[in-house]
């Protein structure tokens, strides 16, 4: 595996690399900041120990230097901002396509417990981070001398050092409140970020079979979010940069009237206003940065690792699974075949090898299947083979007597709505015939006796805190509505209470069955097994029964 370090610097040279001319012109203009400043040091000294003093031509140089030194430090700090915040976004736009373009397996073994804090902690942390490119070394070794320094050389200096502070401070309170409230609305998206992300991480399967979903929650949820962040970002940022110029400027401002204050003294002291000046120049930069970006090293190292070995787990996308909102092939699915399918999924720690297979299985249109079997046989790894999450190990996936092949696989999982056991339940619904299908929302939840606590409203439920077996029969409808040819649920009655199930058994499958739907059931439920069509009994791994009941 490739050295977290060495991947993380190398990431993020290639998220610079956009935006290398604004890099370059902030680098530029931070250098002349510096140099302005340099000679401003030199002019000053000049002038102290010229016998002619402060002339016009010296006030005038003295002016012009400030106002380079400003004006290229705000731009530099301007540009800085606003390449962080993008790298920011860019970062976290990547990190949310790769999760949604991974194999389903590598999902599955990333738990989200350690995928989320990534995508967010760790993502922040980085954001401190980039605008801490500042030699803080040599500020943590100069600081505190600084500070006692000025006490020393003189006292009246000091006091109006002091009064220049607290006007900053009053400035750079403002600024806060002005601050925070931009911040705290960046926050707010920031907790939409977080739900999007868990719906990635825990809704991968139902996305995984849902092309306009998956768009929409990347193109429109996550990358729309993120920029909205960003730009949140930049604007409350630059009020802390423009308050911060301001208190570079009273700075100098201090500095002028101690220059003033030299010129009508009448025994002046050039050591004294010489070092006074001096030193305040030199901690201006060590003063700023180092309290509040030191703490943030450390942290950002760690972070850096973590997000480079999140990025390389998932550098390898599932080939041939589309991004955008194409709209993939509807064929009518007249027959489903598994034919010698085997798959072994990789060994957890401590448990023995599974293996599912080879299994041979023919589902004609129309048909009600239920697969049973004891908890741990293999249902839930043969519906995902079924459904085309996972690729067969041997054998082949036949839709209509063709075999499935790999760059088909994602038009193919198109063709099935699923409840899992652990679905993920989103908020909005995603489907071609959106007008018809909207219309019969209403009848849906109030045959299953929920409309009186949901509804639809603009494509998106009213609400889905529900409970368990509310948020089920929520699912269901979002299946309803979706309209595919083949429907699949994963022990849909498990949390109903009897009468629902009776209902679910007896009432909603035989319908959906005269609709034409093909429908595929884990159950375990056995007084309805005479419903189904076929039977297919499952036992480590092997049918061992299947049955077409009179």
């Amino acid at each position: 595996m490739t050295d977290p370090k060495r991947g993380a610097f190398k990431g993020l040279l290639a998220l610079l690399r956009p935006f290398r001319t604004i890099v370059t012109v902030s680098v530029a203009l931070g250098m002349v900041g510096g140099l302005a400043i340099t000679l401003l040091l030199a002019t000053i000294n000049n002038a102290l120990h010229s016998a002619n003093g402060m002339t016009q031509g010296v006030v005038l140089t003295f002016a012009a230097l400030c106002v380079v030194a400003l004006l290229s430090s705000i731009i530099s700090d301007i540009g800085t901002n606003y390449v962080g915040q993008r790298i920011i976004a860019a970062l976290r736009k990547d990190l949310g396509e790769k999760v949604l373009s991974a194999p389903i397996g590598q999902i599955e073994r990333y738990r989200s417990h350690r995928l989320i804090p990534v995508l967010t902690h760790d993502v922040d942390t980085i954001s401190d981070f980039s605008f801490a490119f500042t030699p803080l070394a040599i500020a943590a070794t100069v600081t505190l001398g600084c500070l006692g320094y000025l006490a020393y050389l003189s006292v009246p200096m000091f006091l109006m050092m002091v009064v220049a502070i607290i006007i900053g401070s009053a400035v750079q309170f403002i600024a806060g409140g002005k601050g925070i409230q931009g911040f705290d609305l960046a926050r707010s998206h920031e907790d939409e970020l977080q739900r999007y992300y868990n719906a990635i991480a825990s809704g991968a399967k139902e996305l995984r079979m849902h092309r306009p979903r998956r768009f929409r929650m990347n193109t429109h949820r996550i990358q729309e979010t993120a920029d909205r962040i960003s730009d949140i970002q930049v604007r409350s940022v630059n009020i802390y940069i423009l308050a911060k110029t301001f208190g570079s400027m009273l700075f100098f401002v201090v500095i002028g009237l101690a220059l003033a204050m030299q010129a009508y003294n009448p025994n002046p002291d050039p050591t004294v206003i010489t070092g006074f000046v001096l030193v305040l120049l030199y901690m201006k930069g060590p003063l700023e940065h180092l309290l509040g970006y030191l703490p943030v090293v450390g942290k950002a190292k760690i972070a850096f690792g973590r997000i480079s070995e999140l990025s390389e787990r998932f550098s390898s996308p599932e080939p041939h699974l589309l991004m955008d909102d194409s709209e993939a092939p509807k064929p009518v699915v007249t027959s489903l075949e598994l034919r010698g399918v085997s798959y072994s999924p990789p060994a957890v720690e401590g448990s023995e090898p599974f293996h599912l297979g080879p299994i041979n299985l023919s589902i004609k249109q129309g048909d009600i299947v239920f697969i049973v079997g004891e908890n741990g046989s293999g249902k839930t790894t043969l519906i995902k083979l079924l459904l085309g999450l996972y690729s067969p190990q041997a054998g082949e996936i036949r839709l209509n007597g063709e075999a499935v092949t790999d760059p088909e696989r994602d038009d193919y999982r198109q063709l099935f709505t699923t409840v899992f056991s652990d679905y993920y339940l989103f908020d909005d619904l995603v489907q071609g015939s959106a007008t018809q299908s909207l219309d019969s929302a209403t009848q849906y939840l109030e045959r299953l006796e929920i409309a009186h606590k949901v509804s639809v409203k603009d494509g998106v439920f009213s609400t889905t805190d529900l409970s368990t077996g509310q948020r089920k029969r929520l699912a269901l409808v979002n299946a309803w509505l979706e309209e595919r040819p083949v429907l699949v649920f994963d022990e849909w009655a498990a949390d109903q209470d009897p009468a629902f199930r009776r209902i679910f058994y007896t009432e909603l499958l035989p319908d959906l069955k005269r609709l034409g739907k093909t429908i595929i059931v884990i159950s375990h439920d056995d007084r309805y097994f005479d419903i189904a069509d076929q039977l297919v009994r499952l036992r480590a791994g092997q049918v061992v029964h299947e049955m077409e009941p009179a």
